[in-house]
């Protein structure tokens, strides 16, 4: 629609008393925490002792991770590090994740009693978490 046509419609709907609504952009998402971390690596054992001597993390028997503000978990895998993000609902930010240009790498997951969480990926190739937490 040209200007001209857009100021006749707008002329007509104000001369019929209809009252325009004002166009607001959507507001941004919340902004999600990190709430969980794990480090992967060939030799656990390794990672535990490098971590724990030059970051002085506590790590129990089980490669949980505890540092001052954030909890983890060491792993044997492949070498990667990965951030989980909190947020209220997996599937629908999955929805706004593949719409944005990312993908799905596990879709929302239930571990009973332990945690609900998902794996993405972000448009440059960047495996990262989602858990789902309830205020």
């Amino acid at each position: 629609m040209n200007k001209v046509a857009i100021a006749l419609v707008g002329a007509l709907l104000g001369a019929a008393g209809v009252q325009a609504e004002p166009v607001t952009a959507p507001s941004p998402p919340p902004s999600a925490p990190i709430v969980f971390f794990d480090v992967a690596g060939p030799d656990a054992a390794k990672l535990k002792q490098f971590y724990a001597a030059n970051f002085g993390w506590a790590i129990d028997g089980s490669n949980r991770i505890a540092t001052p503000k954030l909890e983890g978990t060491l792993r044997q895998d492949l070498p990667e590090t990965l951030i989980y993000l909190g947020v209220a609902n997996i599937n629908a930010t999955l929805k706004t994740i593949t719409g944005s240009g990312g993908s799905i790498v596990l879709p929302r997951t239930v571990v009973p009693g332990v945690v609900t969480f998902a794996l993405f990926k972000d448009p440059a190739g960047n495996r990262m978490g989602l858990v789902e937490i309830h205020p």
